[in-house]
């Protein structure tokens, strides 16, 4: 069924992620209310098997699930180890101090998660500038941690995806071409603008102790996350298998996974109900497309949008992972990092502060784009669809 021309289906995943972006609050809710309506519109009005779908799509549902929370562990470890807290030290006091602290957010956004990247770099900022942090400076936070994470499959939610669907971690690499010029270009403009609003100062830091157990089981988990998708595709396993042993030798917050569990439903059911939608009525993959994706990222939720493309296929998934990765740092709902920080800085939620103080990261995200395409240019990938026969079975399209 249509109406106006388009699915049935795209419209209530539409008027979903306008909820979303509407009842901040409210998001599991009226993402649960989304998928729930998909369903029921797919059950009684098309020839749609959910249930075939659903053992199609478990694994990685289960393997995304696995890894945010394992990964909420680990960004837990790494904020107890005192690494968080011994970065203010090496912190100039004028506007480099501030772009410093932003290259080590986006450093450890490559390696943790943009989530965790962006509460360090909030916590750090905190102390450092007094509680006095320009909401141009936050969006930068949050920017950096989502460029950070935009070339690593370990960085971001949505490359995280792309792991898990197949993409080489080495087809992701390349979005740092665009990643590292947009971090100058916002980083050094934010720098300046929170040193006149309010320098670095150091003076209330105090002597960090570092705890070398926590680092080593850090490290155990991301060595986990690699070793078991390379054996077993399913990098969770080896997420967990680390979580567990580290748990003999420190103790783990195991109240991570109730905070983060909500949070990761809310993701799981946008990117099931993207699994369900016509992609052949979708735009034709392409840069312009990506270009675009990256804008709409900052007013709807990147999951279901990398989920949509990764279904779709045909994109150059460098391109798209800096896109829908760093595009959603363009307003403060536009990606979980910016959602999670304004957790610490509630004056940041204001789409016009936020813009008027932030457009510094929309200049980044175009100049940077282009200068990816410059630099690689558009070499689109095969596609990662699973096309059914003309009996209805789903046939597995190798990657």
């Amino acid at each position: 069924m249509q109406l106006f021309g388009i699915d049935i289906s795209f419209i209530i995943f539409a008027l979903t992620l306008v909820g979303v972006a509407v009842f901040h609050t409210r998001t599991l809710q009226v993402a649960l209310a989304g998928l729930v309506l998909v369903v029921a519109y797919k059950f009684f009005f098309t020839d749609f098997n959910f249930l075939q779908h659903a053992q199609h799509e478990w694994k990685d549902l289960l393997n995304l699930l696995g890894l945010l929370l394992g990964f909420a562990i680990l960004a837990k470890h790494f904020e107890h180890s005192g690494v968080p807290a011994l970065l203010p030290k090496f912190l100039p006091d004028d506007w480099k101090g501030g772009f410093l602290l932003l290259v080590l957010v986006f450093i450890l956004s490559s390696t943790l998660d943009n989530i965790a990247g962006a509460m360090i770099g909030g916590g750090v900022a905190h102390v450092v500038f007094k509680r006095k942090v320009h909401i141009g400076y936050i969006a930068a936070i949050v920017a950096a941690s989502n460029a950070g994470g935009s070339g690593s499959v370990l960085g971001d939610t949505t490359t995280i995806m792309m792991w898990i669907d197949g993409v080489d971690a080495f087809d992701v690499l390349h979005a740092y071409a665009a990643a590292i010029p947009a971090l100058f270009i916002f980083g050094i403009i934010a720098s300046v603008q929170q040193h006149k609003y309010q320098p670095v100062l150091k003076d209330e830091i105090h002597n960090a102790h570092i705890s070398w157990k926590r680092i080593g089981v850090t490290g155990m988990i991301l060595a986990g996350a690699i070793t078991a998708n390379i054996v077993f595709e399913f990098p969770a396993i080896g997420v967990w298998a680390a979580i567990l042993v580290g748990s003999l030798v420190i103790k783990t917050e195991w109240k991570e996974i109730e905070h983060a569990l909500p949070g990761s439903v809310f993701l799981l059911a946008l990117v099931l109900c993207a699994s369900m939608m016509p992609v052949d009525q979708l735009p034709a993959a392409s840069w312009q497309t990506a270009f675009g994706l990256g804008f709409i990222s900052s007013v709807f939720d990147n999951i279901p949008l990398t989920k949509l493309a990764l279904t779709q296929g045909g994109y150059d998934w460098g391109v798209l992972a800096y896109a829908v990765g760093f595009g959603g740092s363009m307003i403060w709902f536009g990606s979980s990092a910016g959602v999670a920080i304004t957790t610490l800085y509630p004056e940041a939620k204001s789409v016009k502060n936020w813009l008027m103080s932030g457009w510094h990261v929309i200049v980044a995200y175009v100049i940077s784009f282009f200068i990816l395409l410059g630099v690689f240019g558009w070499h689109p990938h095969a596609p990662h669809s699973t096309p059914k026969s003309p009996k209805g079975d789903l046939i597995q399209v190798s990657h």
